[in-house]
């Protein structure tokens, strides 16, 4: 099969597209041959070393497809189904291993492309706004970097929990598709903190939800009202440098809290829990997940070159 392989970390040239052999499921995996792939942040982080693995090793946690083949001590998958994944590094390639419990199984009604684009990213938008800080009706948000991937579906989670949004873009592209997802209010960054005032009478926002990181995270801070809580699940500008913890008094109490998926996903019940009813979403047309842009595996260089040049909105997928 062919597969992109990553044998020393560093720029988007280090994705090899190269032909491996065919992985053997273990008795509590599954084989699954591969038809959609999601593209993310952490494959950015996992190819420069950041975030650093043993060499050689091929990156994607993220997909979707058929099963082709269950391991011995497999019950509750069989041959033939339709399943999705995200946590399981190894899928930038045409079939992948992945354990048993964390397959997840795939409606009807959603396409390996729709789960392939949605899973990751709808599970952390599903565990920020119903767990992390669950919204209420009425809440005040600031979501960032609105009409990313998570972006769009956290906006609409947010809606559907009776929350108002209020959403950063960076273009007026980006903040019409902010729109579309259904944020309230949809501002720049510079001077965000000031904006976010005025939109709220003065008292700020109930929760901050920050996957942009060290350019944002100051006035993320300024733009909460006393008691609420800054929800930083990401760092796409950078690491935040060290927080002297006298700040969340001095801003009214704040919570910091920098969560991350895996830690909302601990069981298998949790997982497929968060999974169906994001899937379901998805299935009844309540949930609309933007995929801006479709790429051979052969072509995984580009996509990274895309995303982290931030020319995307919205999902990219490979396609096998």
């Amino acid at each position: 099969m062919h597969a992109i392989v990553v044998t020393t970390p560093g720029g988007s040239s280090a994705l090899e597209y190269t032909e491996v052999p065919d992985p053997v499921p273990g008795p509590d995996d599954v084989l699954v041959d591969v038809q959609a792939i999601g593209v993310n942040f952490i494959d950015v982080y996992h190819r420069e070393g950041r975030y650093p693995l043993p060499t050689p090793f091929v990156p994607g946690s993220e997909g979707a497809g058929t099963v082709a083949a269950v391991g011995a001590n497999v019950t509750d998958v069989a041959v033939g189904d339709r399943v999705g994944w995200q946590g399981v590094l190894g899928g930038y390639a045409q079939k992948a291993v992945v354990p048993a419990a964390k397959v997840i199984p795939l409606p009807d009604e959603v396409s390996p492309e729709l789960a392939a684009a949605v899973l990751l990213q709808g599970l952390t938008a599903h565990y920020l706004s119903h767990s992390t800080y669950a919204v209420n009706t009425g809440d005040d948000t600031l979501v960032h970097a609105a009409a990313g991937g998570v972006g769009l579906l956290l906006t609409q989670m947010v809606k559907l929990r009776g929350g108002r949004v209020i959403g950063t873009v960076s273009t007026e592209e980006k903040e019409k598709l902010a729109r579309d997802a259904g944020a309230d209010d949809v501002i720049r960054y510079e001077g965000f903190a000031g904006a976010v005032r005025e939109l709220t009478d003065g008292r700020g926002v109930h929760v901050v939800y920050d996957g942009v990181g060290k350019a944002t995270f100051d006035d993320s801070l300024a733009s909460l009202r006393v008691r609420g809580m800054m929800a930083l699940y990401g760092a796409a500008s950078g690491a935040v440098p060290p927080v002297d913890p006298q700040r969340l008094n001095q801003g009214g109490s704040l919570f910091l809290t920098r969560p991350t998926l895996a830690h909302y996903t601990v069981t298998r019940e949790e997982l497929l829990a968060r999974a169906g009813e994001v899937l379901g979403w998805v299935g009844s047309g309540a949930l609309k997940v933007h995929i801006s842009g479709r790429y051979p595996l052969a072509e995984a260089k580009r996509a990274h070159d895309d995303l982290e040049g931030r020319r995307t909105t919205g999902k990219l997928l490979l396609i096998p």
